[in-house]
């Protein structure tokens, strides 16, 4: 959420759900209605079909790579609910991973990105 514009190119403050302060970050690219990039993400609207192909670019740090996938994964299942009028409620941050199937999602993108989950036997007493 942010009280700035994400219309134009430009500095703004952002509030994550479970931060006590923004992050302030920069719009590199807004071209409503079909692009926005902003920090180590872009969004980008297509038309496909009878509806709209929503893409998600996101820079995430490799070793926590299904932990991200399986988290965004979830935001857009909770997304899809309430565009279908059919809600699930909010599912923020370290929530997702209590959210039934976090597991399966985690295992399941590990797997497709050829690592081991971070809290696999690899990860273990880790510290970089």
């Amino acid at each position: 959420m942010t009280d700035e514009s994400l219309g134009a190119v430009g500095t703004v403050k952002l509030t994550w759900v479970g931060r006590p302060t923004p992050i302030e970050t920069k719009v590199t690219r807004a071209e409503a209605p079909k692009a926005l990039e902003y920090g180590d993400m872009r969004w980008e609207l297509e038309a496909s079909g009878d509806g709209t192909r929503l893409t998600l670019w996101h820079s995430i740090d490799r070793r926590f790579i299904s932990w991200g996938a399986a988290g965004w994964h979830i935001s857009f299942d909770v997304l899809e609910r309430l565009l279908a009028g059919k809600p699930l409620g909010r599912i923020v941050g370290a929530d997702a991973m209590k959210f039934a199937g976090w597991q399966r999602l985690n295992a399941e993108y590990a797997k497709q990105f050829g690592i081991e989950t971070p809290d696999g036997p690899s990860q273990k007493g880790r510290t970089n």
